[in-house]
């Protein structure tokens, strides 16, 4: 005999057992009381047996009553925290977000913007980590990450050997900014030129990274010398020699918005626009073969749009 139960019948027989009459089912359930006694009767009849002796108005539970019930219980809870969990997916307070950053923005602007993000959010768990670009496109085609961002001034080296279909990488472009000590006479320009630069010592990204090589090409276009004291992975910290007034640095707008955003009121450093222009790609690396959840979408829509939002008001930076 095949037996065919459904939550609703459960759900009845739950309310009872927990009562011990259809009628104060019927009112708990807000349904009527020939409604609660056919719901009965239905799975009592596809189970193949009496889950209640009928003593006039009253209903004796028969032991196999009170083993349905034990089963029924923790099915009908296990549905409960289910629907409540997904309830708390769709709206985006529950579930988990792992995130793969490059150095500069993984010290100081991700933690800040993830930490607004989940507020007010206690069941979303966050894992944010921090790698080199090249890693973060291996760890999310191999989806170990929701959501990787990076830079793309090795991209052509680091995909050569890891094909496009395994990550989904969408693009933002910027314009560096020149980073001089705040006492400096460039400090005054309204825009630094590779000229003004001439001799100069400099601070830089690593050796074949496409900005050195950008900025070195608009040096040679200048005829300017390209005089490199200090190179670092990143750009961050250089921003220690520049407050020592040791040398200036080509940068991209989150470095120096992470920057200006430690420091507060008495930043050191003053950025201005560098001419011609030296772009700085970000992009932001989701896995193509696995959907993101809700969570990871919306947390992808409002980090590009904050990024966005500091590259189009990166005069807004030079102004401080």
């Amino acid at each position: 005999m095949l037996i065919c139960m459904n939550l609703q019948q459960l759900a009845v027989f739950r309310e009872i057992m927990n009562t011990g009459s259809v009628s104060a089912a019927a009112r708990n359930l807000n349904r009527t009381q020939p409604a609660v006694s056919a719901s009965l009767k239905a799975l009592e009849a596809s189970l193949g047996m009496d889950l209640f002796q009928r003593e006039g108005r009253r209903l004796i539970a028969v032991p196999e009553a009170r083993y349905l019930l034990s089963e029924t219980s923790e099915i009908l809870d296990r549905l409960t925290a289910t629907r409540s969990n997904l309830e708390g997916m769709r709206n985006r307070v529950r579930g988990s977000l792992r995130i793969v950053a490059m150095p500069g923005p993984s010290a100081y602007l991700m933690p800040d913007f993830v930490s607004r993000f989940s507020r007010g959010a206690p069941d979303v768990r966050i894992t944010l980590s921090t790698r080199s670009s090249p890693q973060i496109l291996n760890l999310v085609a191999a989806q170990s990450f929701d959501i990787g961002f990076c830079d793309l001034g090795l991209t052509d080296v680091i995909t050569e050997n890891l094909p496009d279909e395994l990550f989904k990488m969408l693009r933002i472009t910027s314009d560096c900014l020149c980073a001089v000590p705040r006492h400096h006479p460039l400090a005054a320009y309204s825009s630094i030129t590779a000229a003004d630069l001439d001799g100069q010592p400099m601070g830089t990204l690593q050796l074949g990274h496409a900005t050195v090589t950008d900025t070195q090409n608009a040096f040679d276009e200048a005829g300017a010398r390209f005089n490199v004291r200090v190179d670092a992975q990143y750009f961050l910290p250089l921003f220690n020699f520049v407050e020592a007034e040791q040398i200036c640095a080509i940068v991209d707008p989150l470095s120096a918005k992470s920057y200006l955003l430690q420091k507060g009121q008495a930043p050191g450093i003053k950025f201005v626009k560098f001419e011609p222009a030296v772009p700085f790609g970000y992009a932001l690396v989701t896995p193509l073969r696995r959907p993101p959840s809700l969570l990871a979408k919306t947390f992808a829509e409002e980090w590009l749009s904050y990024v966005r939002n500091i590259v189009d008001s990166s005069l807004g930076i030079c102004a401080q």
